[in-house]
């Protein structure tokens, strides 16, 4: 039997105060203009000197004026940065999407399609493309890694009635589920349902054998211990939010991952309105990015550029 101590909730999802700001005014001074924007896709992806793959010499490459490509300065053989990524064969400024980019990472909200189209001055259509390539490029640059250390999980339930039953059992509700990472990532995902393969699966996919586990007390979640995990559950339905393990070292709460959820969900019914459960894994992709790499925005672009 585990010996508990209850202890006060921590703050989780505090947001640190030493978060470097990026202004509107920092943006447009850094990308005035197209060229700008195609000299750090250049910069990014390929250097502006580099060992040229046509002539074989590490030259300097300077941009063509009027074209979205660069020359080498030995052999003059041309590279064109865009080629291959979102910004190939676009009619969109480089501008607009780099702007486009700005407004994901500088929200905490995420961004509407709606408003995509009115702030860029796009057609609906055209803002709503621009905004599902990023939430992609997002989730693409988040990469994969197990989960180790002390990680918390909880499932949420997202969109559905409005009115009706909440929580478990709801109807046309999205499952997802939340793996965070104390002091690291968190990985979110879809799924089915809450029985107990379903999220034995997902916590064998994503979490290092032999890690401490804080969940609530889903009758699911009893199956950790006998998979190799230190696991531990907080039970809400007796007001108990975090307790102390001595077993195991340990303070079990699921705070942090639960904050993630209270902000996504407040997002959906706030800025998106609905989110089918079609395109639900694209604003998992782009929310969780911005949790992951929070106290690095000024880095962000740079980040999602490489990527493309």
């Amino acid at each position: 039997m585990t010996t508990r101590k209850r202890t006060r909730p921590s703050k989780a999802g505090q947001r640190e105060s030493s978060v470097q700001a990026f202004s509107v005014r920092d943006f447009f001074a850094t990308f005035p203009n197209d060229d700008a924007c195609l000299i750090r896709v250049m910069e990014v992806r390929y250097g502006l000197r580099h060992v040229c793959g046509k002539c074989g010499v590490e030259s300097s490459f300077h941009k063509i004026t009027g074209r979205r490509a660069f020359a080498c300065a030995a052999c003059g053989d041309h590279v064109y940065p865009c080629a291959g990524t979102i910004f190939q064969d676009s009619r969109t400024p480089l501008q607009t999407w780099f702007y486009a980019i700005y407004l994901f990472i500088a929200t905490r909200h995420g961004v509407s399609g709606k408003e995509l189209q009115r702030t860029l001055g796009v057609t609906y259509k055209t803002a709503w493309r621009i905004g599902q390539q990023i939430r992609d490029l997002m989730t693409k640059t988040d990469g994969f890694e197990m989960l180790k250390g002390h990680v918390e999980l909880d499932e949420a339930y997202v969109g559905g009635k409005r009115s009706g039953k909440r929580g478990r059992g709801a109807e046309g509700k999205t499952i997802v589920m939340g793996l965070k990472e104390r002091g690291g990532k968190i990985t979110t995902q879809v799924i089915e349902n809450v029985k107990q393969e379903t999220l034995r699966g997902v916590v064998l996919e994503n979490v290092e054998k032999g890690a401490t586990v804080s969940t609530d007390e889903l009758y699911s979640y009893g199956l950790l211990t006998g998979d190799g995990y230190k696991h531990g559950a907080v039970k809400h339905g007796a007001k108990e939010w975090a307790y102390y393990d001595y077993r195991h070292d340990a303070t079990h709460h699921t705070n942090n991952v639960e904050s993630f959820w209270k902000l996504f969900k407040k997002s959906v019914a706030s800025t998106h309105i609905h989110i089918s459960a079609k395109h639900m894994d694209r604003y998992l992709g782009e929310f969780s990015f911005r949790s992951n790499h929070r106290q690095m925005r000024n880095a962000m672009f740079d980040l999602l550029i490489a990527a493309l």
